[in-house]
């Protein structure tokens, strides 16, 4: 019987995973299962996926899960959007670039959009109208925010957007985006605000090209162009302007605790890959699993993993009661990503030389894995931010 990734680690379910909450994971894994991992080669050569798997994802209730009944979602919690990003990560889609549209884009229209803004947005996010993405990074600012270079200059009761940004994920398909900016690059980090630019609607918006990655093959990342762009004033999220840097500090902990969920799905499928393939695979008469190496790596592989659960598990429950704190979001962050990248390359090594072909996904999964130490803030400025706390 294969090892299932959700059972592997034979803990006991955390609080937060409620009957709804499993419900909704067992339907992602169905959907999943059935509707996107036999194209998941197609899109991973395409480099993208197709609005068709976005609409269909949101007819089965995957798009938005944590935003208000009254505004098309689901009404859950972050427990739920966990649900999600974990059954992506167990089924092996992860360049299905749905977590970031839920649980990082659609919370910044919920808590600083107008109500105008949040009945006009996020229907047509949860029905997959609308593809959301983030455009924070740029050729010349990355992990420090308040270097951005794009401007939004106020011309009577528009903003003119001019700048670029890089490495935006969901950049080819997204046509809902936040831009960060600066409304007055006077004030620095105070002169930052986030506006929001629905590209079907404007001039002047260019998507560049759908960069080449190392992994996350099938999920689009893009350069962004912004040349004079006209939006009006009132897609200013917030009720003035300069409220942008406060916003993506309020909201980073989230996206930085997402990137600990996918990390910790990760490392229990690799390992429950890994326990199907040792048990079966024989070398000198006997299985891998027997060799008392192979049990040495899996007993500490299994022991780090159940660590990385707990803790996440815990940080979870700290977030959906209000409590969890940027330093130990910073550390879910760093410490679960870092621990991604070891358990994947010490599993893919009891492969062997399968180890290292394509059509094994220990392979996809050791080159997806890099990136998690870089995006949501590199894992050295987590470092910086709870050596802060000291």
């Amino acid at each position: 019987m294969a090892a299932d990734p959700a059972t592997v680690l034979d803990l006991p379910k955390p609080r937060w995973a409620t009957d709804d909450v499993s419900m909704l994971y067992d339907m992602a894994t169905r959907f999943l299962s059935e509707e996107i991992a036999p194209r998941y080669d197609e899109f991973e050569k395409a480099e993208t996926f197709d609005r068709k798997s976005w609409t269909k994802a949101g007819e089965a209730g995957l798009l938005c899960a944590s935003m208000p009944e009254e505004y098309g979602g689901s009404g859950g919690t972050f427990a739920h959007e966990s649900a999600i990003i974990e059954a992506i990560s167990h089924v092996g889609v992860d360049g299905f670039g749905i977590a970031l549209h839920n649980s990082i884009v659609a919370p910044y229209i919920l808590h600083y959009g107008s109500e105008e803004q949040k009945k006009r947005w996020l229907p047509k996010m949860a029905s997959g109208e609308l593809i959301g993405a983030i455009a924070m990074t740029e050729p010349g600012a990355g992990s420090d925010l308040q270097g951005v270079k794009t401007r939004a200059d106020r011309d009577g009761n528009q903003y003119r957007i001019n700048g670029s940004k890089t490495f935006i994920t969901n950049g080819q398909l997204a046509n809902l985006i936040v831009v960060v900016t600066k409304t007055d690059p006077s004030k620095g980090a105070k002169g930052t605000s986030l506006i929001v630019v629905e590209t079907d609607e404007v001039e002047g918006f260019e998507r560049g090209r759908n960069l080449d990655k190392i992994g996350l093959k099938s999920n689009d990342t893009s350069e962004l162009f912004f040349n004079d762009v006209r939006v009006p004033t009132s897609n200013l999220l917030g009720h003035e302007e300069g409220q942008g840097f406060i916003q993506l500090m309020q909201q980073l902990p989230q996206e930085r605790l997402q990137i600990g969920a996918s990390a910790v799905a990760v490392i229990e499928k690799a390992l429950a890959l890994t326990i199907d393939y040792v048990k079966e695979r024989k070398a000198f008469g006997k299985s891998i699993l027997e060799f008392q190496n192979t049990q040495f790596e899996l007993a500490e592989i299994k022991t780090e993993a159940t660590v990385a659960r707990v803790f996440y598990n815990n940080c979870v429950e700290r977030h959906v009661n209000g409590g969890l704190d940027p330093v130990t979001a910073s550390m879910a962050k760093y410490w679960l990503s870092d621990l991604q990248g070891k358990v994947v390359d010490r599993c893919l090594q009891l492969f062997g030389g399968y180890g290292y072909m394509n059509e094994y996904p220990i392979a996809r999964m050791y080159r997806d894995a890099r990136v998690q130490r870089i995006y949501g803030g590199t894992n050295e400025i987590m470092k910086v931010l709870i050596a802060r706390s000291l």
